[in-house]
């Protein structure tokens, strides 16, 4: 991994890619542009330098990451490296795993029906379907 010298910014959306957040620079400036990252608790774009030490909120699949940046780097490189340029807080990790934890119990609840729906039942879905098209 190319690595930049602590003084020299670089790119946020380039930053996000490199630290394997996003799959896709695309990606992360569409991530960027939604308003699903957040340097120092301001939406930024995705042109927005960033520097060591800066704390980011990124918001990825449900998930909300409160990390600092340690180290800078414009290639994307293994997950191990790409770990080395940011730091979690315990906080921050500990939250995670409890929202993880919650929507995974609110999952084992539901049971997916043993059987194709009949015609009536299907005549029901369909009319449910055209309510949530207003």
């Amino acid at each position: 991994m190319h690595a930049h010298a602590a003084t020299d910014p670089l790119r946020l959306d380039v930053w996000l890619w490199a630290a394997r957040f996003f799959k896709t620079r695309s990606l992360a400036r569409q991530a960027i542009e939604t308003g699903k990252v957040e340097v120092g608790g301001q939406r930024a774009k995705p042109s927005r330098a960033v520097r060591v030490g800066d704390a980011l909120r990124v918001v990825r699949a449900g998930e909300t990451f409160e990390i600092v940046v340690r180290a800078l780097s414009d290639t994307r490189g293994p997950a191990s490296i790409a770990q080395t340029l940011y730091e979690e807080p315990e906080a921050s990790r500990t939250r995670r795993e409890a929202e993880r934890a919650l929507r995974a119990a609110e999952r084992a609840g539901y049971r997916p029906p043993e059987t194709r729906p009949d015609k009536r039942a299907r005549r029901l879905i369909r009319a449910l379907g055209d309510i949530d098209a207003l």
